[in-house]
């Protein structure tokens, strides 16, 4: 698998690496018993917005340390609202690319970094509690990546139905029985979504 120098800068030199004492908010997305998991930390300037310190703790591959590296780098010295708009795509500009099957590890980044702000303002009053819904279903799954080809599988219009009633999730996906990929995408929705405790059953069906 080839990587840019910059990801292997970043993976053998992480920028920002280790758990912060009494950080202003966390956040913590993957699981390592899936392969990968990011732990982000921020301290914020409660006058200015800015994060003036971040870091980050990171269970995974070369590519999973290197983009939550690269990610921490962006957003310190931004302000909340400029590092809002810090995304996967950006963090993979940054390295000069990725592999296709290790663009997800950008997304877990970005992600992670994302709901530590979030938790932040909700913390403070700045924002509410977001409302759970097919909207927030959809959302997680624009953060899956085809592996084959690094894109995000609502992008490519491999979704066909999302429901969801009373605590239960079906997924059609336009996935064929040769696709050597639908069960690691099927188990990264699962991943997803199951962090949500209004969600009790996750059903995803194939043709």
């Amino acid at each position: 698998m080839q990587y840019s120098q910059k990801v292997l800068d970043h993976f053998m030199h992480p920028r920002n690496v280790g758990k912060m004492e009494n950080p202003d908010a966390v956040a913590t997305e993957g699981s390592p018993s899936c392969g990968d998991q990011v732990t982000v930390y921020l301290k914020i300037n409660e006058e200015t917005k800015v994060i003036d310190d971040i870091s980050f703790l990171s269970y995974g591959c070369a590519s999973n340390i290197a983009t939550a590296s690269i990610i921490t780098d962006l957003a310190k010295g931004k302000s909340l609202e400029e590092a809002k708009n810090i995304s996967w795509r950006d963090a993979m500009d940054a390295l000069d690319g990725l592999p296709p099957v290790k663009v997800h590890c950008s997304v877990l980044a970005a992600d992670t970094l994302q709901t530590a702000i979030s938790n932040y303002e909700i913390a403070r009053g700045l924002k509410e509690v977001p409302n759970f819904g097919k909207d927030t279903i959809l959302e997680e799954l624009q953060k899956i990546i085809y592996p084959q080809v690094g894109e995000d599988i609502v992008s490519l219009k491999m979704v066909k139905y999302v429901g969801f009633d009373d605590g239960n999730v079906i997924i059609d996906l336009n996935m064929l029985s040769f696709d050597s990929w639908r069960e690691n995408v099927k188990e990264e929705i699962i991943e997803h979504l199951e962090k949500y405790p209004e969600i009790k059953n996750i059903q995803i069906n194939f043709p």
